[in-house]
């Protein structure tokens, strides 16, 4: 953090993060670990399913005592040097997904309907546990909340997210779905959605419609065209009232800036090196008094 320059709206920050399956290992499924990720067992069987009942969340578990002792001892360290994020969490749907398997939950969306949104909705209390122990942490020595996404919030706030919608219909988004995505709404200050890849587009317009979601993260995805490719994309969001994040690369910029109103939108451009980094800021500095 010493060697980097944090530009425009950047600013040092570490999250505690063990990976994207974490929740679900809290809830019995078992971590692999990658060098860079982990990914969990899929340990609910159709007999689970059938026979289904709610379930528990393990908070005298390995997962979840790691997780505390490790946020806590990044707390103990940041003090003034930096901000402490809340782990990545994916309940809901995403959580089912690594409990179940990706192939199976989408026989299930066939098979028991109702066992996913009602599963779903029964994961919540255990979110709600889990970020309330971790808020209640990381806001030792801070005030308000930061996330992976790297936006920092005076309240309570996170990012929701569904990366399973890419694989259903919007009559099953609506009917799986958003129950349990309006609670977590409900239940935070704030939030930005973390819309992922173009399979997920499908579900764009209902998403604008939640008065509660504040914003979208479009994540265009590897192998797609870059930012300033999906500029109808992102006009939708910004005509909604929604703000935007979006990953972005220098060469973006100019074209974004010329097409977007710069309010509520953040781009997170990472520059190779300190000098083109002042001259994005000068650019966007520069454009802002053009319109102002």
């Amino acid at each position: 953090m010493q060697n980097t320059y944090f530009a425009g709206e950047a600013y040092a920050m570490y999250f505690p993060n063990l990976g994207p399956d974490f929740f679900a290992a809290c809830y019995g499924a078992p971590l692999t670990y990658g060098e860079t990720t982990s990914w969990s067992a899929h340990v609910w069987r159709d007999e689970d399913v059938q026979n289904y009942t709610p379930p528990a969340l393990d908070t005298q578990g390995f997962y979840y005592q790691k997780m505390l002792e490790m946020t806590r001892a990044a707390v103990q360290d940041a003090r003034d040097k930096y901000l402490v994020g809340v782990t990545d969490i994916h309940p809901g749907a995403d959580a089912l997904v690594a409990l179940r398997g990706p192939q199976q939950l989408c026989m299930d969306t066939v098979d028991y309907p109702d066992f996913i949104a009602r599963a779903a909705m029964d994961l919540l209390p255990g979110f709600q546990r889990m970020f309330d122990d971790l808020f209640a942490l990381s806001t030792t020595y801070q005030q308000g909340s930061t996330t992976w996404m790297g936006i920092w919030h005076p309240g309570r706030w996170y990012v929701t997210s569904c990366d399973f919608c890419c694989m259903i219909s919007p009559a099953m988004f609506e009917d799986m779905i958003l129950e349990e995505l309006n609670a977590e709404l409900d239940f935070l200050d704030a939030s930005m959605f973390h819309l992922d890849g173009p399979g997920a587009l499908k579900h764009l317009d209902r998403l604008l419609e939640l008065p509660k979601l504040k914003g979208i993260q479009w994540v265009y995805g590897d192998g797609q065209p870059t930012a300033a490719h999906w500029l109808d994309v992102l006009r939708k969001i910004q005509n909604a009232g929604k703000m935007i994040q979006v990953n972005a690369t220098p060469e973006d910029l100019p074209v974004l800036l010329e097409n977007l109103k710069p309010e509520g939108v953040m781009y997170n451009i990472y520059a190779p090196d300190e000098d083109t980094a002042r001259r994005l800021l000068h650019l966007a500095d520069a454009h802002r008094k053009i319109l102002y």
